[in-house]
C-alpha cells in the first residue's frame, strides 16, 4: 500500500520568503551589515537582553538573521522582547505585536498568511475548534503591542544589550497583557 505524501516542511517556503525579503530589500536600498553578532550576545551576563536573545537562538536551534534589512535582522528581538514562540501561532503574535505598536500593511499580510498553517497546527492536535481561542491571543497580543512604546522601525536593540531582558521591556512598556 502506497503510503500518503507528508506535507511539506514550512521551512523551505520559509526560506525563500526571507530570500525574497533579501532580494526585494536590496533593490530599494534598505539592506544594512549584519546587526546581531551571536558571539558577542552569548558572552554576556545571564539575563540580560542580548544574552537572552542568544539564548533563544540556541534553544530555538536558530542562527541570526543577518541580511536583509533592519527591520527583518532584528524579528527575533520581539520574540525575546514578547516571549512569543516560533511555532505558526507565536509568529502570528508576533505580527499582531507589531500591528498594535505600528501599522504595517506587511505585518497585516504576514498575520493573515500565517492563519492557514495555525489551524493545520491545531488540526493535527485535535483542537480545530479553538478558533476563539486563537483569536483571543492575537487579540491580546495586538492590544499588547497598543499599549507598548515599541517602535519597530526605530528601535536599536545594540545599545540595550547589555541591560537586563525586564528592563528593556519596561523600557517599551512590553508587559504580559
Amino acid at each position: 500500500m502506497k503510503q500518503p505524501l507528508a506535507a511539506p516542511s514550512p521551512a523551505p517556503q520559509v526560506e525563500r520568503f526571507l530570500k525574497l525579503i533579501d532580494r526585494v530589500s536590496e533593490s530599494l536600498g534598505l539592506n544594512v551589515a549584519p546587526i546581531v553578532n551571536i558571539q558577542k550576545l552569548r558572552s554576556l551576563p545571564t539575563g540580560t537582553f542580548g544574552r537572552t536573545w542568544a539564548d533563544f537562538l540556541d534553544q530555538h536551534q536558530l542562527e541570526p538573521l543577518n541580511t536583509g534589512p533592519r527591520r527583518k535582522q532584528l524579528h527575533d528581538g520581539i520574540h525575546v522582547l514578547t516571549g512569543y514562540g516560533t511555532d505558526p501561532i507565536g509568529e502570528a503574535q508576533v505580527q499582531a505585536f507589531l500591528l498594535g505598536a505600528k501599522f504595517s500593511l506587511l505585518n497585516l499580510f504576514l498575520g493573515l498568511g500565517l492563519l492557514r498553517p495555525i489551524y493545520r497546527q491545531l488540526a493535527q492536535k485535535g483542537t480545530a475548534s479553538r478558533h476563539r481561542f486563537i483569536k483571543q491571543l492575537l487579540w491580546n497580543a495586538y492590544q499588547r503591542g497598543c499599549h507598548s512604546r515599541f517602535d519597530p522601525d526605530g528601535w536599536k536593540p545594540e545599545f540595550l544589550w547589555n541591560l537586563p531582558l525586564i528592563e528593556v521591556q519596561a523600557l517599551f512598556t512590553i508587559y504580559t497583557f
